[in-house]
């Protein structure tokens, strides 16, 4: 039983250190998409991955880059699993995380919206909030596309300084 709590926080280890294919500053554990890593008896490590969306089209990456240095350090018997409840949130990104984010001139989401006790509040309108420029820190700033690189960032303008930047949006 040792051993194996011994195996499971080495092969954790390990893949905490596996870099986000989209964001490639952050690993998965920073940007909270790792949910866990367990060794079986039978010595298989299985390791739990939620996507940040079911859709994500990086998952497969995500799934891969996991497995890959699990065997690489001498793991024989990987399984990656997916999880999908409950869902992946914005706030299960770390301090770490967001602190690199903002070090590599995206910003952080802000806390995901949420209702006490039940789902998520369902809005129509158009939602107006400030993101503060990774930048300057102003809070002078515009979206200019829903869309960015991947589908949970957003494009936004810093008017104080001029400079584009990404947002990691709230979910």
């Amino acid at each position: 039983m040792v051993t194996t709590l011994l195996d499971a926080r080495r092969a954790r280890h390990i893949a905490e250190q596996v870099p986000d294919p989209e964001l490639p500053m952050l690993t998965l554990a920073d940007l909270g998409v790792l949910r866990g890593v367990e060794v079986t008896d039978d010595g298989t490590v299985v390791a739990r991955l939620t996507p940040t969306y079911s859709g994500c089209p990086a998952m497969a990456e995500m799934r891969a880059g996991v497995a890959a240095r699990l065997r690489e350090a001498g793991y024989s018997r990987v399984e990656i699993r997916t999880e999908l409840d409950p869902p992946w949130s914005s706030d299960w990104i770390t301090p770490a995380g967001r602190r690199k984010l903002a070090e590599h001139g995206i910003a952080p989401p802000g806390a995901a919206p949420r209702s006490a006790g039940g789902p998520v509040p369902l809005v129509l309108s158009p939602t107006r909030h400030t993101v503060p420029c990774p930048r300057c820190g102003s809070a002078d700033t515009e979206e200019t596309s829903r869309f960015a690189a991947t589908s949970c960032k957003a494009l936004w303008r810093c008017r104080a300084c001029r400079e584009p930047f990404e947002y990691v949006k709230e979910i």
